[in-house]
């Protein structure tokens, strides 16, 4: 079953410098992301919880603007999730941009993976 595209913007009080460590690093993002992540390279290994290690691959990238990754499991698909640093032109308010894909019906479940995820990120960066 195709997975759905689905876009989250979330607004963030900090630097687009410092939310970027926070998105591109392993370092960065096993401070909010997952409990553990190493960097090989442009493969990025994750794990939650003792658990198994679950592969991304970082396919696309631009410094301080955004990063795009891929899951091994995706591997052959057109899906990744994009983590992009929106800032408005006229009032320089900074935001967050996800992207994701969703199965059908997981919607939901989806959005409020990501809120909590980016809660955790705003905490780690003292812009709750």
């Amino acid at each position: 079953m195709a997975k759905q595209k689905v876009q989250y913007e979330f607004p963030m009080r900090c630097q687009s410098e410092i939310l970027y460590e926070y998105l591109a690093s392993g370092e960065g993002l096993s401070e909010w992301f997952a409990d553990e992540v190493t960097e090989k390279g442009d493969d990025f290994y994750f794990s939650w919880n003792g658990g198994p290690e679950e592969k991304a691959t970082l396919i696309r990238y631009k410094p301080e603007s955004f990063v795009r990754f891929r899951w091994e499991e995706d591997e052959g698909t057109k899906n990744f999730f994009e983590l992009s640093i929106v800032i408005d032109d006229i009032t320089e308010d900074l935001a967050l941009m996800v992207t994701d894909f969703a199965e059908e019906g997981e919607e939901e479940e989806n959005r409020l993976y990501w809120e909590n995820l980016i809660e955790n990120l705003r905490i780690k960066l003292g812009a709750a």
